[in-house]
């Protein structure tokens, strides 16, 4: 069946909050009807029980997408909008800090501007400091390795066109990063400012080292920046090192002075240094290539159960 709107949802540990975020967007009067896809990213919590219950009687289409184990985020947002239908996509997080009637505000956007795709931005985030710093780093990167508008903030609450979603599930490969697909299928893209909530229930399922693998797989899936920095980096620490080699032969013929020892492991360390962060780059890029090349799944779906409900008005 057709709908206006397809709404996909990634789960992790969300049994405390999933129950209303379906019921506030069942209520949700979406002209056309709309859908909601949501996909277990394998919690340690019971979330998967309370879907199963809310399923029995589901208060709107909804699609439960069980995959077989944790993927991250990305990847289970690529699940579900393989399992779409609506003429536009919006994504969100289960924890309810996006208030579920700014689902209109974000549709509204893109219907009246013609939008392909519109992210959401705030005034002020209720996320941790860290969380916040690293949303920074990350749209900091981004201007530099993407092909992003200036300004654009990267949010995971954002709607796309059916068009723009077919196109980004095109990619198949293990390091999914939605935002950076977004940007390779189009540039007509809106903003919209958006309310954003404190946490009412849990924590976040984000850790240090969940965003510092997001920020490689935008880092090396989407520009080859990376390998032309450590080329630079490669022929300064050359010219470095020329120099050097340069005032310790002046200094032997003029000052008649010994070469330290602190001199020389100073300058082993810092080469030595320089040499295993540019075959580390090389090296990530090697790794996932290696991965893509052995068809390392992006997402392992275990199940998909439909729950046809009450279509929306």
């Amino acid at each position: 069946m057709k709908y206006a709107l397809s709404i996909v949802v990634p789960m992790y540990n969300s049994a405390a909050s999933i129950g209303r975020l379906v019921e506030a967007l069942a209520a949700l009067p979406v002209e056309g009807g709309h859908e909601l896809i949501l996909v277990n990213d394998c919690g340690p919590d019971n979330t998967l029980e309370v879907v199963e219950r809310i399923l029995a009687a589901p208060p709107l289409p909804i699609t439960l997408v069980k995959l077989a184990r944790n993927f991250g985020e990305h990847n289970a947002v690529m699940a579900g909008l393989h399992h779409i239908s609506g003429d536009y996509v919006i994504t969100m997080d289960d924890d309810l800090q996006n208030p579920p009637t700014e689902v209109l505000k974000l549709l509204r956007h893109a219907r009246e501007h013609g939008h392909e795709v519109v992210y959401s931005y705030y005034d002020e985030k209720q996320h941790e400091a860290w969380r916040n710093f690293g949303s920074w780093l990350t749209n900091s990167v981004a201007d530099v390795l993407l092909d992003k508008p200036r300004g654009l903030y990267l949010s995971s609450f954002r709607c796309m066109s059916a068009f723009v979603a077919r196109e980004v599930c095109r990619y198949d490969g293990p390091f999914a990063y939605v935002d950076g697909l977004i940007l390779q299928v189009t540039q007509n893209i809106g903003r919209v400012l958006v309310a954003h909530d404190a946490r009412g229930e849990g924590h976040s399922g984000y850790t240090v080292r969940r965003l510092v693998r997001l920020w490689l797989n935008m880092f090396m899936n989407f520009s080859v920046m990376p390998l032309r920095a450590a080329t630079v980096f490669g022929f300064a620490m050359a010219g470095a090192g020329f120099v050097w080699t340069l005032g310790v032969v002046i200094e032997h013929f003029v000052a008649q002075t010994p070469l330290g020892w602190g001199s020389l492991m100073a300058a082993l360390l810092t080469f030595s240094g320089a040499q295993l962060i540019m075959l580390g780059v090389v090296g990530e890029y090697l790794g996932r290539l290696f991965l893509t090349a052995n068809k390392r799944p992006q997402f392992v779906v275990r199940e998909v159960v439909r729950g046809q409900g009450v279509r929306s008005p």
